[in-house]
């Protein structure tokens, strides 16, 4: 079940209603194999994207993110054991101007995270992060450290990384230890070199297309 602000198109393809929601900009709920791409986000109520209660295999792919508290949420809470199988790969997203959190909180499971470009992510409940040529840019001030996780007992492991303005990674897996998400032979692909990511990330968001022609 997707929720969203309007009409949404069910699985039997008719358009329904939704009713009042809590003020994510898009939401889902024991959803699957959902694809979320090309979306200008921002300034919402609460969050811009929370994936939760048994979601999985979700790609969010070419959104920009700006304006907003709190981003993105994958994971219903701590207790919440269903999203342990939770699979989600995060790419190609812009995160900023003005992000401050949540980008993204992660709470069980594992996400692989690649070529964004952004400043923090999070988790709890023994998550499994894994970040791959990604851009993280620190603000001016005291606040550098790209990874938050409260328990201190998660699994971060940074790859190919590129970081500015003093960004800081803190890895708690071993030099060597190749996290791995499973892929099966048709799901593995190459990941770009992340100075690349400025490139990469340039068309993130709402795609501006003239009526006259495809995108």
């Amino acid at each position: 079940m997707a929720h969203g602000p309007g009409p949404v198109m069910g699985p039997d393809r008719k358009i329904v209603q939704v009713g009042k929601v809590d003020g994510d900009a898009i939401r889902m709920l024991t959803s699957s194999k959902i694809w979320i791409d090309h979306n200008t986000l921002y300034d919402c109520k609460d969050g811009l994207i929370d994936v939760t209660r048994g979601s999985t295999s979700i790609t969010i792919s070419n959104n920009w993110f700006r304006f907003q508290d709190k981003v993105m949420l994958l994971g219903h809470n701590d207790g919440y054991r269903r999203d342990k199988n939770m699979r989600v790969t995060v790419a190609f997203n812009h995160f900023g101007p003005r992000c401050q959190q949540r980008m993204p909180r992660y709470i069980l499971h594992f996400l692989r995270y690649y070529q964004s470009r952004k400043l923090c992510l999070g988790g709890s409940m023994n998550p499994s992060i894994k970040s791959e040529a990604n851009l993280f840019i620190a603000p001016e001030g005291q606040n550098k450290e790209v990874t938050w996780d409260p328990n201190m007992n998660g699994n971060f492991k940074s790859k190919h990384d590129v970081f500015e303005n003093g960004a800081c990674f803190g890895e708690s897996v071993a030099k060597g230890v190749a996290m791995s998400p499973n892929y099966t032979p048709e799901q593995i692909f190459e990941v770009a070199d992340g100075r690349t990511v400025r490139a990469l990330t340039r068309s993130a968001g709402a795609l501006k297309c003239p009526v006259t022609s495809r995108c």
